[in-house]
């Protein structure tokens, strides 16, 4: 569901975070009003439960958005598949991603796999984990459970920031070997079949879409947090806020691309975010990604690749064609032109 980046709460609302019909829900509270009761029920689309006598809806990060609450980190339900003895072990985990100001994808991926060694401990106390034990639960990991040399290693520090960080057990991790991981590349998708894809899409906010990202290098995140006010067309410029690695930078915008960009925003006049969803509101990620996949099959190209490999191809493509990797890392905001996610 998307909201229109317009819509105005009133001021007599609050918000509680809660379980209902075993579903995180948000419920909304405020002093009885008729006016307030339409408001909620028609642009929140909120639902009344009959046992609790309030109205409530999904506990979803576009609520959350829209409310001005925190990112959902984890879900009640799984807090009940954690034994109570940890329960502070995992909020002082999460409590501590967040002031160190830890990307969310971050914190819930970190989050997430510290979770999974909280609930196969049961009513162990995490907290008196030995090194020998960690090493063996390691290893039912890997012998086990099959898991990739990514998510190990991906395991592995999550669990290392607990012990070293939130316990400061700063050598807890000095002895414990980690996988080898495979030494991949993205997979480049090549000009022809570039150009091919760009042809096949007569929207013009996917066609301009996906110009933008491989055009100008952008991540998909980075594409779907772009505002209007962020394009100089004058300079030719466009700012990309708290980019890889939480730097802003900006970019080019090639002439190749301001025709369309000026003719797509004469016919869809975006209020706020360059690309918003049907009903206003910023265009999901999620959206994007559907918006490459589509393209993909349209055009006939059989690659197992996201819509990340668009960014991966520009890239490429300036470096075969004579271009200092050095400049082409600084334009996309790394420090390694392989490492791209």
């Amino acid at each position: 569901m998307e909201f229109n980046n317009a819509i105005v709460l009133p001021k007599n609302l609050s918000f509680q975070l809660g379980n209902h019909k075993d579903k995180d829900i948000i419920w909304i509270v405020f002093p009885y009003d008729k006016t307030t009761i339409f408001f909620v029920k028609n642009e929140l689309k909120a639902l009344w439960s009959i046992t609790e006598k309030k109205w409530y809806v999904p506990d979803t990060s576009k609520y959350r958005k829209l409310f001005s609450l925190s990112d959902k980190i984890f879900s009640n339900n799984t807090l009940k598949e954690i034994h109570p003895c940890n329960h502070q072990a995992l909020t002082l985990f999460v409590d501590l991603l967040k002031l160190k100001a830890y990307g969310n994808n971050t914190i819930k991926t970190y989050t997430n796999e510290f979770v999974q060694l909280l609930k196969i401990l049961k009513n162990n106390p995490v907290e008196e984990m030995s090194p020998e034990k960690l090493k063996a639960y390691f290893l039912y990991c890997i012998d086990k459970l099959k898991l990739s040399e990514n998510l190990i290693h991906s395991r592995i520090n999550a669990i290392k920031f607990y012990f070293e960080q939130v316990l400061h057990r700063e050598k807890m991790f000095f002895d414990i070997p980690r996988p080898k991981k495979p030494s991949l590349l993205p997979k480049a998708i090549s000009v022809r079949d570039i150009k091919k894809m760009i042809a096949s899409v007569g929207n013009k906010k996917h066609n301009l879409l996906l110009k933008m990202c491989y055009g100008m290098g952008l991540r998909v995140s980075e594409l779907v947090n772009l505002k209007v006010s962020d394009i100089d067309t004058g300079s030719m410029q466009v700012l990309i806020h708290r980019g890889k690695g939480k730097r802003d930078r900006c970019v080019n915008l090639p002439e190749s691309i301001l025709v369309d960009l000026c003719d797509y925003y004469n016919d869809y006049q975006p209020k706020e975010y360059l690309f918003e969803g049907q009903n206003g509101g910023q265009y999901s990620v999620r959206s994007a990604q559907l918006v490459f996949k589509n393209t993909l099959e349209k055009a006939g190209i059989d690659k197992k690749v996201g819509i990340h490999g668009l960014g991966h191809s520009y890239a490429t493509h300036l470096i075969e064609h004579g271009t200092d990797i050095r400049f082409v890392q600084e334009l996309l905001g790394k420090n390694n032109i392989k490492k791209r996610p």
